[in-house]
C-alpha cells in the first residue's frame, strides 16, 4: 500500500506540471497562476558583448523581458574609470549607457553591472554581470580581487573605490587617474575585470572630488608597495542546487577558471588633518570661556585683554592634544563682566600650508548675563525661604540662614568594586586647596574597622581630576571617608564630607587569561580585551611573548591588538606622504569564554589567519547583506497544488515534507 501511495504522488507531480499550465481547471477561487521566477536573459547588445575595434560611445542591451536597474550611480562601475560620468538608463526590455569621455585606443572596457539588474514585475535578479568591449584587437579578461577593510578595527569598508595602476611609482597615486576601478561590497570584498597582463599596484579611495586620484587628505585611502602580474589556472567549485529555501538537491563540482591574485588586502585609513585654524570660541559657563582649534599646537595663544586686565587672569586647562583650550577665570569681577574683549594670537595654517601667527579681536560674551543670573539666584532664594516657612509652621527642622551650594566632587568609587579598580575623582571647577591629609580608608577585618594607606593625587595633564590608590584586596570591605572642606576651589567653595562603602569582589569569582604571542615582534605590542560588543574592557603591554589579563569577570570575550610603534599607547593612523602605514592591528579569530575560578591559556599566531578572516563576525559591524536569490515559488505553487489534490482524492499526505 505505501509503495502504491508513493508511485500515486510520483505520477501526478509529472501530470501536474506538465498540463495544470494549459488545462488544469478545479472548482473553487483561482489562485492567480504560476509566478515569473525566471530572471531576465541578455538577448543582444550593440556593439555585441566583447565586440573588438569599437569606436561607438553608445552601448544597447537588450533582455527577454521588462527590466529595471536599481541603484546604478552606486552599483554600475564602468573601467577604465570616467571623468565624465556616463549616462545610464533603463527603460523596458533594454538599457542605454552613454560614455561621456573619450574612448581610449587598444583598451578594454567593462561595465560591471553586479546585481543592479532584475525583472520589472518580479524583482528576479539577474545575477552580477559584466559587459565588455575593446577598441582594440583583443579583450582582456583577467581579473584580480580582495578587500578592503579598516585599519584601525579591521572592519569591511562598503562602497569605497579599488583602483590598479600600472605606474607603480609613489606619485602615480596623487598625479595620475586609476587605471582600472571596482568598488567594494558589504564584506568589503572587490573584484576589478578586463586586467591586461603587466605588473600592478593596487590602492583603494573615498573618492571625494571624483578625480580617481589622491588628492584631498580627508580622503580615505590604502596602499601598499606590493606588486602582482594577474593570472589564473583551471579549478573546480562545488556548486550548491536548492530544492526549495530549506532543502539541498545536489552538490555540484563545476570546473572554472580561477583568476589570480584573488586575496589583496588594502588597510584603509585617513590622514590626521594637520591644518590649524581656529574653530570657535564660546563662553557657554560665565566662569570660563573656550576656544576649539582644528589641530593642537604646543604653543597656547596669547591672549591680552582689551577691556580687561588679562595678566593672571586665567587658569588654563587643555585637553592633551592642546586643541581644545578652557580659561577659568580667578577674578569674580571678571565672572560677572558680561563682555570680554580680548586680542589672541595663534599659530595658523596660510595657504601654502605652512604655520604662520594669526591674531583676531573677538569679544566672549556670557551665555547667561549678570542680569539674568542675579534675577534665576533671587527666585531661587525665594522658593527657599518660602519652603523653609512651611517647614517652621509645620513644627519640622528648618534652616534660617541661606548657604551656598557647596563644591560637589564627583566620586568614581562602585559599591561593589573589581580589585584593579581605581578610584577616580572629577572637581567641577579648579581647585585652590587640597587636603590629601582629609581623604581616609578603612578596611574591616574581623569585624573591626582599621584604618588602611592611601594616597590621593592628580592625573598628569588633567588640573581637575584625581585619583585614589590603594591596595584593594579582594574580598575586603572598605568605608572610603572624606573630611568636610577637604576641597577648595578658585571661587572659595567648599567641599561637604562624603563616605562611601565600598566592597571588593573575592578572587574565586574572576578567571584569567594568558596569551601566548607569536608571528610578529612583540616589543612594542598591546593587546586589549574586549566584551562581547567589541568595547575595549582591559589593555595590556606584550612582555616576553605573553599578555597577561587578571579578575576577568565571567564573561564572553574577544582579543585585538595593535603594533605600538611610537610607544604612545595608542592606536595612530598612517601619512601617504611619509610613506608610512597605520600601526597594524590583529584579531584573535575566535571567542574565548572565561569562567570564574578558571585560568585560561592561549597560543596566537597573530599572522596564521588572513587578514580579512580574523575578525569574529559576532562582533563586526559591517554585517555582509544578503545576496539576492531566485524565489522559486512555482515549485512551492506545486508541492501545495499537489497537496490539495491528493487529499480530495482522500489521500492523508505529510504537507511538511
Amino acid at each position: 500500500m505505501k509503495n502504491k501511495k508513493s508511485l500515486l504522488i510520483i505520477t501526478f507531480f509529472h501530470f501536474l506540471i506538465a498540463t495544470i499550465v494549459a488545462s488544469c481547471a478545479r472548482m473553487g477561487q483561482p489562485d492567480g497562476g504560476w509566478y515569473d521566477d525566471d530572471p531576465p536573459r541578455v538577448i543582444g547588445s550593440t556593439p555585441a558583448d566583447k565586440a573588438t575595434n569599437v569606436t561607438g560611445q553608445k552601448i544597447t542591451i537588450l533582455f527577454d523581458e521588462y527590466i529595471k536597474l536599481t541603484d546604478a550611480t552606486n552599483k554600475v562601475i564602468v573601467s577604465p574609470p570616467q571623468l565624465e560620468v556616463p549616462d545610464i538608463k533603463a527603460s523596458g526590455k533594454k538599457i542605454v549607457v552613454e560614455l561621456q569621455d573619450s574612448l581610449m585606443p587598444n583598451t578594454t572596457y567593462t561595465i560591471d553591472f553586479s546585481d543592479a539588474i532584475s525583472d520589472n514585475n518580479e524583482d528576479n535578479p539577474m545575477g552580477s554581470y559584466t559587459y565588455s568591449f575593446s577598441t582594440g584587437e583583443q579583450i582582456d579578461t583577467f581579473e584580480v580581487a580582495g578587500y578592503v577593510l579598516d585599519a584601525s578595527n579591521l572592519e569591511p569598508i562598503k562602497g569605497i573605490m579599488v583602483g590598479l595602476y600600472n605606474d607603480i611609482s609613489d606619485s602615480a597615486f596623487q598625479t595620475k587617474p586609476m587605471l582600472r576601478v571596482s568598488r567594494t561590497d558589504s564584506r568589503g570584498h572587490f573584484v576589478i575585470k578586463g586586467v591586461a597582463p603587466g605588473t600592478y599596484r593596487a590602492y583603494a579611495l573615498q573618492d571625494a572630488d571624483g578625480d580617481f586620484r589622491f588628492t584631498q587628505k580627508s580622503e580615505m585611502m590604502a596602499f601598499n608597495h606590493q606588486t602582482f602580474e594577474p593570472g589564473s589556472k583551471p579549478d573546480v567549485r562545488t556548486d550548491t542546487v536548492w530544492r526549495d529555501s530549506l532543502h539541498i538537491d545536489a552538490l555540484l563540482k563545476v570546473p572554472y577558471t580561477h583568476f589570480l591574485p584573488d586575496d589583496i588586502t588594502l588597510l584603509a585609513f585617513t590622514h590626521v588633518l594637520t591644518d590649524r585654524f581656529l574653530i570657535k570660541t564660546e563662553r557657554v559657563e560665565a566662569n570660563k570661556f573656550s576656544m576649539y582649534f582644528s589641530y593642537g599646537h604646543p604653543e597656547l595663544p596669547v591672549i591680552k585683554g582689551l577691556n580687561f586686565d588679562s595678566s593672571d587672569a586665567f587658569l588654563v586647562e587643555a585637553n592633551e592634544k592642546q586643541d581644545t583650550i578652557h580659561y577659568w577665570l580667578r577674578d569674580t569681577m571678571l565672572v560677572n563682566q558680561d563682555t570680554l574683549r580680548m586680542e589672541i594670537s595663534y599659530q595658523m595654517t596660510d595657504s601654502a600650508g605652512v604655520l604662520v601667527n594669526q591674531t583676531d579681536t573677538i569679544e566672549s560674551l556670557a551665555k547667561v548675563s549678570y542680569e539674568k543670573r542675579l534675577k534665576d539666584k533671587a527666585k531661587e532664594i525665594e522658593q527657599w525661604t518660602k519652603d523653609q516657612e512651611k517647614k517652621k509652621k509645620r513644627g519640622m527642622a528648618y534652616d534660617s540662614i541661606w548657604h551656598e551650594k557647596p563644591l560637589a566632587p564627583k566620586f568614581d568609587a562602585p559599591a561593589s568594586m573589581d580589585p584593579d579598580k581605581i578610584v577616580t575623582v572629577e572637581m567641577p571647577t579648579p581647585l585652590l586647596r587640597c587636603d590629601t591629609a582629609a581623604v581616609h580608608l578603612y578596611s574591616m577585618i574581623d569585624s573591626v574597622w582599621y584604618e588602611s594607606e592611601c594616597r590621593m593625587q592628580p592625573v598628569p595633564n588633567h588640573i581637575r581630576n584625581y585619583q585614589i590608590l590603594a591596595d584593594w584586596r579582594p574580598g575586603v570591605e572598605y568605608s572610603l571617608e572624606v573630611d568636610s572642606a577637604a576641597f577648595e576651589d578658585i571661587y572659595g567653595k567648599v567641599s561637604k564630607s562624603y563616605k562611601q562603602g565600598i566592597k571588593v569582589k573575592a578572587e574565586d569569582e574572576y578567571g584569567t587569561l594568558k596569551l601566548n604571542i607569536s608571528g610578529v615582534e612583540d616589543s612594542a605590542m598591546v593587546v586589549q580585551l574586549l566584551n562581547a560588543s567589541g568595547k575595549m574592557v582591559k589593555q595590556a603591554r606584550v612582555q616576553k611573548h605573553q599578555a597577561a589579563f587578571s579578575y576577568i569577570r565571567p564573561e564572553k570575550y574577544y582579543i585585538s591588538a595593535f603594533i605600538d610603534s611610537n610607544g604612545n599607547g595608542i592606536w595612530d593612523t598612517g601619512n601617504y606622504a611619509e610613506d608610512r602605514q597605520a600601526e597594524a592591528v590583529y584579531f584573535y579569530p575566535r571567542e574565548i569564554e572565561c569562567k570564574a575560578k578558571w585560568d585560561i591559556s592561549e597560543n596566537w599566531n597573530v599572522l596564521a589567519t588572513p587578514i580579512y578572516k580574523q575578525k569574529p563576525e559576532k562582533i563586526t559591524k559591517q554585517k555582509p547583506e544578503a545576496a539576492k536569490k531566485l524565489k522559486n515559488r512555482n515549485i512551492e505553487r506545486a508541492r501545495k497544488l499537489g497537496v490539495e489534490y491528493l487529499k480530495d482524492k482522500g489521500i492523508n499526505v505529510d504537507s511538511k515534507k
